[in-house]
């Protein structure tokens, strides 16, 4: 059963074509800026998004870039007549097609079974890479299992997801506010410590030196990031 995103600000908008592919054939998924959608895709297996380019909080462009980063799920664009710029940009930036507001229903019908039928049947979903390799470091998606130097390590869940943030997003600065968000799944309220416990344990598991580590860097004042290659 085929998931799509509707990625838009309006509400009025993202009811409309909630009824529109109202398909008991289809689980459709709502966000209502950019940077929920980037992580719905990351959290859930989405076949298709309809993504809106105006938008508060994360434009649609940039939430396109990042998960074309992760993902070649197709994207629609969700456009105003008079951003045909935006239009011409967005296909050249990884958008599969656009539609145009207001909404032809049979439109959005066809060009959202057109782009599933592609993906779903035609092969155009690439096999996702078997591993992830930083420095010394690999980790198999598929086995949820990272390696050190070659040898496995074993992690609890919570230490598993903040690595794959990290490995990620290498050289990318995540407070600990939003490392909580990421992977509890809810806001921190002052719970940001546990973030600084699972990671002193993680170092203990991958750092030859804890205290003088290779791959995860504190940016005082900012949060932690991977290190790109995993150098001192």
């Amino acid at each position: 059963m085929p998931n799509i995103l509707i990625c838009d600000d309006e509400s009025d908008i993202v009811n409309a074509l909630r009824i529109y592919l109202s398909d008991p054939d289809y689980t459709l998924f709502s966000a209502e800026n950019g940077k929920e959608a980037v992580r719905m895709v990351r959290e859930n297996e989405i076949h298709l998004v309809l993504l809106d380019i105006m938008m508060p909080e994360m434009d649609g462009m940039t939430a396109m870039q990042q998960i074309r980063q992760e993902s070649n799920v197709p994207i629609i664009l969700l456009t105003a007549k008079s951003e045909d710029t935006d239009k011409l940009i967005g296909l050249g930036a990884g958008a599969d097609d656009y539609i145009t507001k207001p909404f032809n229903p049979l439109e959005v019908l066809a060009r959202v079974r057109s782009q599933l039928r592609r993906y779903l049947k035609l092969g155009a979903a690439p096999a996702e890479p078997e591993a992830i390799r930083i420095g010394g470091l690999e980790l198999s998606e598929k086995e949820k299992q990272l390696r050190v130097d070659g040898e496995a390590v074993t992690l609890t869940p919570k230490e598993y997801e903040i690595v794959r943030l990290f490995m990620t997003h290498p050289g990318e600065v995540f407070s600990p506010a939003e490392i909580y968000r990421q992977v509890w799944h809810e806001d921190p309220f002052g719970a940001e410590n546990n973030v600084a416990v699972h990671i002193r344990h993680l170092r203990e598991k991958i750092e030859i030196n804890p205290s003088d580590p290779r791959y995860i860097k504190v940016i005082f004042g900012h949060g932690y990031k991977l290190e790109k290659g995993g150098k001192v």
